[in-house]
């Protein structure tokens, strides 16, 4: 066994898991996590919640509460979520401390039928900051069109944000532009600009999932020598983008008052495809100043066989243009597919809500106290 874990946290990145539940908190499972496998941070969504509320152990006490005080399905859904991040962001607590608040986050996720509409959206970051109650707490935006300008006004408040479903090149400069103007607004509103802190969740897996798709519909041997290629080569240019807008002047001036990087995050880590290494979009995508969010299958992986060689995308950026134009000339549109994800991203994300609707809502039902 190698501590591959540990040198990849040595090479400056964050290692946080990408799942939650409430027997994971109970059993002691996040706390080991934490101590012997160099977690150091923890991200939500829908699909997580959906999972560990229908299918979990630990929420029947309080599912009955809830249907004994009458309560709507939404309120009982922020009740039971925000109980396991309140809980999580507890446990997590000596290490946002020990990091000076960068690291030890925990990420809930706004309701993702949202996601196109701004006013509501920061309205419901704002009610989710206030219901977890803890300073290190991140608030999960959408990097959609109605995102963009929620991400600056949230921010601009003071309240940190983990901008989520970033799949494109162009939207990832506009989400870093967002978080800038954002620190702008907290900077003239007198705030602490060192307590804000953000992410942004750059997709890797997805990438390749569907333009190997396209790639294997075409079926020849030019397009199959560019299979599993563009996932790393988009994370790797977002990466150079980051390096660009956190050292040009604009971002200067924010710093010299305080201001944190909003660090890239490699979400959707785990890998689709088996013909793959299981750690590939955790060895390929080693910088400083990264997170990784993986599923526990991938830090498993990583744990027994990942290879952290050291820095892996540092002088990558020719290369990874090279990939990128290749499937561009296969014919298979990089616009046409990342908006594609960006829109199911957002569908997969409600469809799980509306599941975690049904799912509650028959828990409440059974649960509720006879008349009388």
């Amino acid at each position: 066994m190698t501590d591959a874990l540990k040198r990849l946290s040595e090479e400056g990145v964050a290692i946080w898991l990408d799942d939650l539940s409430r027997q994971r908190i109970t059993s002691g499972n996040l706390a080991e996590l934490i101590d012997q496998q160099h977690v150091v941070g923890v991200t939500t969504n829908p699909s997580i919640f959906q999972k560990a509320i229908s299918g979990g152990e630990g929420y029947e006490q309080q599912v009955a509460d809830l249907a004994a005080r009458k309560v709507t399905v939404e309120e009982a859904i922020r009740m039971i979520t925000t109980a396991d991040v309140r809980d999580a962001a507890d446990i997590l607590r000596p290490v946002f401390d020990a990091t000076g608040g960068q690291d030890g986050r925990v990420s809930i996720e706004v309701d993702p039928r949202l996601a196109h509409n701004t006013k509501a959206t920061v309205a419901e970051a704002k009610q989710l900051a206030w219901l977890v109650d803890r300073p290190n707490t991140l608030i999960k935006i959408p990097a959609t069109k109605a995102g963009l300008p929620a991400i600056t006004e949230v921010i601009g408040l003071g309240i940190s944000v983990n901008v989520t479903l970033i799949f494109s090149l162009e939207r990832y400069r506009e989400v870093m532009n967002a978080y800038l103007a954002g620190l702008e607004k907290a900077k003239a509103r007198g705030l602490d600009l060192s307590k804000i802190q953000s992410v942004a969740s750059f997709f890797v897996s997805r990438v390749d999932t569907e333009i190997d798709k396209r790639i294997d519909a075409l079926g020849t041997d030019a397009a199959k020598a560019a299979r599993g290629k563009a996932g790393v080569a988009n994370a790797r240019l977002a990466y150079q983008a980051y390096e660009e807008v956190f050292s040009d002047g604009r971002w200067s001036a924010l710093e010299n008052a305080g201001a944190n990087k909003q660090r890239p995050l490699w979400a959707s880590t785990g890998v689709k495809d088996k013909a793959y290494k299981p750690t590939l979009y955790v060895d390929d995508l080693v910088a400083p100043n990264t997170v990784n969010t993986m599923p526990e299958a991938t830090l498993e992986a990583t744990e027994a066989q990942g290879e952290i060689t050291g820095n892996t995308i540092a002088g990558t950026y020719q290369q990874a243009r090279a990939d990128l134009d290749a499937v561009e000339a296969l014919g298979i549109s990089y616009d046409e597919v990342v908006q594609l994800l960006e829109d199911e991203g957002v569908e997969k994300f409600e469809a799980s809500w509306n599941d975690l609707l049904k799912s509650t809502e028959a828990e409440l039902e059974r649960l509720a106290p006879s008349e009388g």
